[in-house]
């Protein structure tokens, strides 16, 4: 009895575990623009946050140079960076939709059916 109930119990979890998981639905035009949007923001806001670091860096090593020049030790020439690059405020604009894919309007000439032959000759 002591060995049945774990292996019940492991039975019981392995069934509940294998069940298919549910199929959601597509997302809506709405929500796809909307989550197009919160990846604009997102990338903007890294952009944001690595122009503040660099910022706080290049600060950071000015007081370090300061400091060592007014303690009289030797400073070392700046090593060569890239400006900060300010991304500036956000901005979104959306992508234009794709356009549906054109449908012919008529199918083509050389589709057509084949005229009906001329009428045969009237019967004597």
């Amino acid at each position: 009895m002591k060995t049945l109930l774990p292996l019940a119990t492991a039975a019981l979890l392995a069934l509940l575990t294998s069940a298919a998981p549910a199929k959601l639905p597509a997302p809506s035009d709405e929500a796809k623009a909307k989550a197009a949007e919160t990846a604009a923001k997102t990338a903007h806001a890294g952009k944001v946050d690595a122009f503040l670091l660099c910022k706080s860096m290049d600060k950071v090593a000015a007081g370090y140079r300061d400091a060592a020049k007014k303690a009289g030790k030797p400073v070392a020439a700046a090593t060569d960076t890239p400006a900060c690059a300010d991304p500036g405020p956000f901005v979104y604009t959306p992508a234009p939709a794709a356009a549906p894919a054109a449908v012919p309007a008529a199918p083509p000439a050389a589709a057509a059916p084949a005229a009906p032959a001329a009428p045969a000759a009237a019967k004597k």
